[in-house]
């Protein structure tokens, strides 16, 4: 059996101040970089093989804090990189809402038929994401695994995994730091865990946190 363990990357100044990301290269604030060294501890009594990330810096700083604790290195991998919001890249979301209406109505209900001005959208997202989970499988038999990637990414593979198709895009839940894992055996995937969040009961005491 090949375990592949799926992050999302820790919180940055754009998550709290619910701005759109993409492809613009945040940094972890001091939360995610707290939740990073949260999530090592988590991940401290695993046995890990290889760690990939996205190569955009949230997910990689994120990622050497897991593979420094288990002494591996950092892959870059572009195939998990986040989706290309295009026009809304770095707009808040309540500017989104007022400028884009129609389409952000239509990205919250019919989320698969929307395609970003000047970006992606999630079938071109999934065109990349799901064979490079696949080519993780393949090039890592009967080992451990871990990904580092971003909310889209993760939504979109977990969907893959369990036979959805994108327009249950909104039915997954993905917090910041959130660790899912997908068990492939006999050409087969087994979701085991998704969102787990437990490493950051001391962060966030109970506290709700937003999908964003």
């Amino acid at each position: 059996m090949t375990r592949v363990y799926l992050v999302r990357h820790g919180t940055t100044e754009w998550n709290q101040e619910e701005i759109f990301r993409g492809r613009v290269d945040c940094q972890l604030n001091a939360t995610g970089q707290a939740e990073a060294k949260a999530l090592a501890e988590y991940f401290r009594k695993a046995t890990l093989h290889v760690v990939y990330s996205s190569p955009l810096s949230r997910a990689e700083e994120t990622a050497r804090a897991i593979a420094a604790m288990q002494g591996l290195q950092v892959i870059p991998e572009s195939a998990f990189i986040d989706i290309d919001f295009g026009d809304w890249h770095g707009l808040p979301l309540q500017e989104v809402r007022e400028k884009y209406p129609d389409l952000y109505r239509a990205w919250r209900e019919r989320p698969q038929a929307v395609t970003f001005p000047g970006g992606e959208n999630l079938a071109r997202v999934k065109a990349r994401a799901w064979p490079g989970l696949q080519r993780v499988v393949r090039e890592n038999p009967e080992k451990t695994a871990l990904i580092v990637s971003h909310r889209v990414v993760a939504k979109i593979l977990i969907c893959a995994v369990l036979g959805l198709d994108d327009s249950h895009f909104w039915q997954i839940k993905q917090d910041t730091t959130a660790v899912n894992c997908f068990e492939y055996t006999r050409g087969n995937f087994v979701v085991s865990l998704i969102n787990d969040t437990c490493h950051l009961q001391a962060i966030y005491s109970g506290a709700w946190k937003k999908d964003f």
